[in-house]
């Protein structure tokens, strides 16, 4: 089953607003990465074509396109060059004014434009976003649905208020326990689920939970979730509805398709190609786990003898990474690998390693990450069905010549 992140949304504010909001976000995002689908690569494995990189299609309609690695080779990942999830496509943004509805459990319904939205007290908060299905690709028997390999996943900064900020606006009531999100992405037909996911009332009130309103210092692009998106540093991206329109505040988790059977994984590890167990023998998919990825050299890539610096990024779920090591698949001695940037959570950290080979021929560079829980990147990723949250060892190869 392939269901990953989407939700929804459709309109906005003043007219200056919206034209500057739509010509940021079509014409940036949209040109940047729906213009350069004309002969893009449809293999995950090749190598950049120079400094203009290219996005993998994964598909047309709606479109889903993934980064290739060398795009990731940076502390912030460029706004155009950030993977695109969608499930249902970009809802019609700039028809209406766009409003943000709070209700359900509350004691002060509210309905907000996005000017009144943009007044509130912003934070700023740098965190990874990364598919569920983010190396669906590896495992074995194969998992259906989108073959993400590599690059679904990036990092940027993202601003807007706290979500706890808008709650607290609408008052919760005690028995409120889950805060559910519609966005404005309509189902392409009626019978269609819509895009609905929940996440609990304790983790929406966190410090580093926002409505986000910006991506990079720029206007939150359509097909990143603008207007209005969700994010959730730590979780993977099934929990960063898009488009945001409605958010109800509820006693019990969304019961829609994509929350359940959607985005669930078995309590307990299944035997690979067994079908997993009915939705409410399953957990949803919140936290990611510890994981790296080599940046370069490029996968197939050609090096020469000598110092060759190794590079990528590294990431966690909960608490943040301590530490990365590298080797070869021909040399498994691990080595610690020096660690860039400030530990923070949901944020990823850069490494790099100067790497000497030992004579010319074919290798396998390979890397796990450790993270302050202590959690150590596993060689292979325990096998589910949907081909969830794979974190194996990242590996790449390459020929010294």
């Amino acid at each position: 089953m392939d269901v990953e992140p989407t939700s929804g949304a459709n309109g906005e504010g003043p007219a200056t607003d919206r034209r500057q909001f739509l010509g940021a976000a079509v014409g940036g995002v949209f040109a940047a990465a729906v213009g350069r689908t004309a002969g893009t690569r449809t293999r995950a494995e090749e190598p950049p074509a120079g400094p203009d990189h290219r996005m993998i299609v994964r598909n047309e309609r709606p479109l889903n396109l993934e980064a290739d690695s060398a795009s990731l080779d940076s502390f912030i990942t460029p706004t155009a060059e950030l993977f695109v999830r969608s499930h249902h496509g970009a809802p019609a943004v700039g028809l209406h004014p766009w409003t943000i509805q709070v209700e359900g459990l509350v004691d002060r319904p509210l309905t907000l434009g996005l000017d009144e939205v943009s007044a509130l007290e912003p934070i700023e908060v740098p965190a990874v976003i990364q598919c569920a299905g983010n190396g669906r690709a590896q495992f074995k028997p194969t998992a259906p649905g989108l073959p993400w390999a590599r690059g679904a996943v990036g990092h940027g900064v993202w601003k807007g208020p706290r979500l706890a900020t808008l709650l607290e606006k609408a008052g919760v009531k005690p028995e409120a326990a889950h805060v559910q999100f519609i966005g404005g992405d309509p189902p392409p037909n009626p019978k269609a689920p819509p895009f609905i996911r929940s996440i609990p009332l304790d983790r929406a009130r966190a410090e580093d939970v926002i409505l986000a309103l910006t991506l990079n210092g720029e206007p939150l692009p359509i097909l990143h979730g603008g207007p209005a998106r969700i994010v959730v540093p730590g979780w993977a991206a099934n929990n960063w509805s898009k488009w945001i329109r409605k958010i109800v505040v509820s006693a019990e988790e969304a019961s829609s398709f994509f929350m359940k059977p959607g985005y669930r994984l078995p309590r307990e590890p299944v035997a690979p190609g067994a079908e997993p167990p009915p939705p409410e023998d399953m957990l949803p998919v919140t936290w990611m786990p510890v994981k790296s990825l080599i940046t370069s050299p490029a996968v197939d890539a050609q090096v020469a003898q000598g110092s060759v610096e190794i590079r990528g990024v590294a990431w966690t779920g909960e608490g943040h990474v301590v530490k990365v090591e590298v080797s070869t698949v021909q040399d498994p001695t691990w080595r610690e690998a020096e660690l860039l940037d400030e530990p923070r959570q949901g944020s990823w950290r850069r490494f790099k390693f100067a790497w000497t080979p030992p004579a010319a021929g074919e290798f396998t560079l390979q890397a796990r990450a450790t993270d302050s829980k202590g959690e150590v990147q596993p060689e292979t990723t325990p096998w589910n069905k949907s081909g969830y949250l794979w974190n194996g060892y990242d590996r790449v190869s390459c020929v010294v010549s």
